[in-house]
C-alpha cells in the first residue's frame, strides 16, 4: 500500500492533528469556551437562545433517582433519541424509531424492554459514554424525521453533514453515511462512507471507506455520481452562524436534514476530525491560510457562506 511523505503530505495541503491542535484549537478557540460545545445540552440551550435550529428536546435526566420518571416523560411519543450530554463519537446515543407498549425498537428492528431503557439512562448518568467518565445528563429528543433525499444513501441510520468553520468562514464540507460495517453510526472511525461536497453547490465530488475511494453506498448500491445536498443554500449560513453563537473560531459543525424542518444543527465540536481532508481528497491548509489572508470587510453568517462558496468552490482554486 502507497504511503505518502511527510512532504508529500504537506504538498497536498493535509493538515496534522499537530498542526491543528497548535494553529488553530488552541489559538482560536479559548478553553473557557469549550463547555459550550462538549456539553450538548448546552449547546441546544444556546442555539435555542440564538435562533439556531435544532431537534426539538422532549426533557432530561439528571440524577439516578429521577430514572423512574423516563416512564411517563417518553410516554407520550413512539419515537425519540435518547443520548448523553458529555458523550463524543456518537457514544450511548440510543434511538427508538417505533414502540409496541413496553417494547421499544430501534432503526434496526432490534427490541428493548423499558427496563433496558432505563438502564442505558442509568449508564449515562453514571458516565460511562461522557468524556473523563464524569457524571452525565441524559437528554431526550424528539427524533429527526429523515430527508427522502438520503433515502437510498444510508443504512440504518440518519446521514449527516460535517462542515469545518474558521473565523466563521465555512472552508470544507462532507456528508456522512451510515453503512452495516459503521452499526448504523455517522462515524466514519466506525466504516461509514464519507463523501466530499462542493461548497459551491452541494455537490458530491468523491467518497470513500476506510480510507479508501468508493463510488457507490456499500449496502444499498446506489451510486454518489448523482448525490447533491438540498437546502445547501441554507446549510451553510447556518453552519457559519455558530461561529457568532459560541464565540470559537475553528469548529465542526454537525447537521442533519429533517423533511419536515429542514437542516437542524445536532452537535458542535471544537476539536473536529481531519478525515475530512480524505473524503474531499484535499487538504485543509491552503483554505485556512486563504481565510487567515482575507482582510475584507466584515460579514454576517450569509455573506461569510456566499464568500466561501466563491472561493472554495470547484470552480475556484483553493489557495483562493
Amino acid at each position: 500500500m502507497y504511503l505518502a511523505t511527510p512532504r508529500q503530505l504537506k504538498k497536498l495541503g493535509i493538515m496534522g492533528m499537530n498542526a491543528r491542535n497548535v494553529e488553530f484549537v488552541s489559538k482560536y478557540n479559548p478553553r473557557h469556551l469549550y463547555p459550550l460545545v462538549d456539553n450538548k445540552l448546552k449547546t441546544k440551550l444556546l442555539a435555542q437562545k440564538s435562533g439556531i435550529a435544532v431537534p426539538e428536546l422532549l426533557g432530561t435526566i439528571e440524577f439516578q433517582h429521577d430514572v423512574k420518571l423516563a416512564r411517563n416523560l417518553i410516554a407520550p411519543f413512539d419515537q425519540f433519541v435518547i443520548k448523553p450530554a458529555k458523550g463524543s463519537g456518537g457514544k450511548g446515543i440510543l434511538v427508538i424509531a417505533e414502540r409496541e407498549h413496553d417494547l421499544y425498537f430501534k432503526p434496526s428492528g432490534d427490541s428493548l424492554t423499558h427496563d433496558q431503557v432505563e438502564r442505558h439512562i442509568s449508564n449515562i448518568l453514571s458516565g460511562l459514554y461522557s468524556l473523563g467518565g464524569a457524571q452525565d445528563v441524559a437528554m431526550i429528543e424528539a427524533m429527526v424525521q429523515f430527508d427522502s433525499a438520503f433515502d437510498a444513501y444510508s443504512y440504518e441510520g440518519i446521514p449527516d453533514i460535517r462542515v469545518i468553520i474558521f473565523e466563521g468562514y465555512p472552508v470544507m464540507a462532507m456528508l456522512r453515511l451510515a453503512t452495516h460495517a459503521s452499526d448504523g453510526k455517522a462515524n466514519l472511525h466506525q466504516g461509514a462512507v464519507g463523501v466530499g461536497i462542493d461548497l459551491a453547490n452541494g455537490q458530491a465530488l468523491q467518497a470513500v471507506q476506510f480510507n479508501r475511494p468508493v463510488f457507490k453506498h456499500p449496502d444499498t448500491g446506489q451510486l454518489f455520481d448523482k448525490l447533491r445536498i438540498p437546502h445547501w443554500e441554507r446549510i451553510l449560513p447556518l453552519a457559519a452562524a455558530c461561529y457568532e453563537m459560541t464565540g470559537l473560531g475553528y469548529l465542526g459543525v454537525d447537521i442533519v436534514l429533517d423533511k419536515n424542518l429542514g437542516p437542524l444543527i445536532i452537535e458542535l465540536n471544537a476539536r473536529p476530525g481531519l478525515a475530512i481532508q480524505v473524503a474531499n481528497g484535499t487538504g485543509l491548509a491552503p483554505r485556512l491560510a486563504a481565510i487567515k489572508r482575507f482582510k475584507g470587510e466584515a460579514m454576517n453568517a450569509v455573506e461569510r457562506a456566499k464568500y466561501s462558496q466563491n472561493l472554495f468552490g470547484l470552480k475556484s482554486s483553493d489557495n483562493g
